[in-house]
């Protein structure tokens, strides 16, 4: 149990275990590296060393495949996590998650639009390029979670019965609309939605590792800001605004940041559940509900779950890889029910 240990003393933990994580995430693979060769080859991607001919695959292997990977993972994977503690929040309840309230399935059916009928349909995203995917799912992503949010809080409070319901159907409508592209889609296109929609870093490069981590980094900014205001707010809205804090606008600006961060992240990875639903609610019985506490715990914890997963979706059926979207589900949903079974003792 970490209640014995100071919030530094978590913090220098979870470090550690990410720093471990990263390392094992590096070497793992259909290509092993041990240490001194990932430091060796890193220095000569910078120019710090003399390129060796003999290691030229198993440097460009690494320089472009592995390193991209595992920092889209970690930075995928903190993202998760601090989206899920953050709409926990606003929701007030532990039982959401960005695929429980429609964001990762409205970012899926904006990214498969876009996949189907390319800029020729949406020819307002012709002139931004590679930017045009993380934006069409942004908006996608930010519909179904503001549908869902004013459905659940229709009468000034949060319903969680409403909440599920809410969550179910827009997650059936826009599933709905990704299988309607999938079956009029070409058979590339297909299968691209298909393996978007199971998750999956395989298609990791630079830019794309880079894009999600200046997003997330910009994100988490003005989400860590709010842990006090989170922290009012699961007393209630009333109470929230008796401490001169505006609830409506709150909600809305954090919400507008969280779809933004997830969306990113969904575009370049696809659809991995469950992580966001995770992380918060393992720290919270390990240490505190405190949003001051739970935020920069959770971007370590979730980027540190990602690069274990990415491991073992790597080794479980190689030399093929298993989809990330898999693994988390088959782990997250057994834990979701608990947490849901745990809450209905509770109230009876």
């Amino acid at each position: 149990m970490l209640t014995r240990l100071s919030r530094a003393q978590v913090y220098l933990l979870l470090l550690l275990c990410l720093a471990v994580a990263l390392v094992a995430s590096s070497a793992i693979g259909a290509f092993a590296f041990s240490p001194a060769r990932m430091l060796r080859f890193v220095e000569e991607g910078l120019g710090l060393a003399p390129a060796q001919a003999a290691d030229t695959l198993d440097r460009n292997v690494f320089l472009t495949l592995r390193l991209p990977r595992v920092v889209l993972c970690g930075f995928t994977g903190a993202a998760l996590g601090v989206s899920g503690t953050l709409m926990q929040g606003l929701f007030r309840n532990p039982i959401v998650e960005p695929g429980l309230a429609g964001t990762s399935a409205g970012a899926a059916l904006g990214a498969a639009l876009l996949f189907v009928f390319g800029h020729s349909a949406l020819s307002y995203t012709a002139p931004l390029g590679t930017a045009a995917l993380p934006l069409v799912a942004f908006l996608g992503a930010f519909a179904a979670t503001m549908l869902v949010y004013r459905l659940s809080t229709l009468f000034g409070r949060t319903d969680v019965l409403t909440l599920l319901l809410a969550g179910i159907a827009v997650n059936a409508v826009c599933n709905a609309g990704t299988g309607l592209l999938s079956f009029l889609a070409r058979d590339p296109q297909a299968r691209n939605i298909t393996f978007w929609n199971l998750g999956t870093f395989t298609t990791a490069n630079w830019h794309g590792s880079l894009l999600v981590g200046v997003v997330f980094l910009f994100c988490y900014a003005l989400i860590s800001r709010h842990g006090k205001v989170l922290n009012a707010l699961m007393l209630g809205e009333d109470d929230a605004a008796f401490l001169g804090i505006d609830p409506e606008r709150v909600v809305f600006r954090l919400l507008l940041v969280n779809t933004l961060m997830v969306a990113v992240a969904t575009s370049m990875v696809g659809v991995i559940a469950f992580v966001g639903l995770v992380v918060p609610h393992v720290l919270r019985l390990l240490k505190s509900s405190d949003y001051t506490f739970l935020i920069p715990a959770a971007a370590l914890f979730g980027a540190t779950l990602m690069e274990l997963v990415d491991v073992v979706a790597r080794l479980i059926i190689r030399p093929a890889e298993l989809p990330i979207g898999i693994i988390t589900a088959i782990v997250g949903a057994p834990i979701f029910l608990w947490i849901l079974l745990s809450q209905r003792r509770v109230r009876t």
